[in-house]
């Protein structure tokens, strides 16, 4: 078999939005691994994994890299982290 493998690495948060910075910050620094694909970065309840919630915005920008923002910013897209 070929193609692409998914990792799914259960982490428990409180609610939808602890879920989702966690991702974010966890997203953010495993990217030193260069076989991440953070952009595909989802979450879901445990007990409504069908119910998947994108965690970066991840569209492409010019040179084709990808948006690094939380999935719903506002302004334009980014390859750096706003301060």
């Amino acid at each position: 078999m070929s193609g692409r493998y998914v990792i799914h690495l259960p982490v428990v948060a409180a609610d939808l939005p602890a879920a989702q910075r966690l991702a974010r910050v966890v997203g953010r620094w495993i990217t030193v691994l260069p076989m991440m694909d953070p952009g595909e970065m989802t979450v879901s309840e445990e007990d409504a994994q069908f119910l998947r919630h994108r965690v970066f915005c991840d569209l492409r920008m010019p040179g084709g890299r990808r948006c690094v923002l939380r999935d719903g910013h506002d302004g334009e897209c980014s390859r750096r982290l706003r301060r």
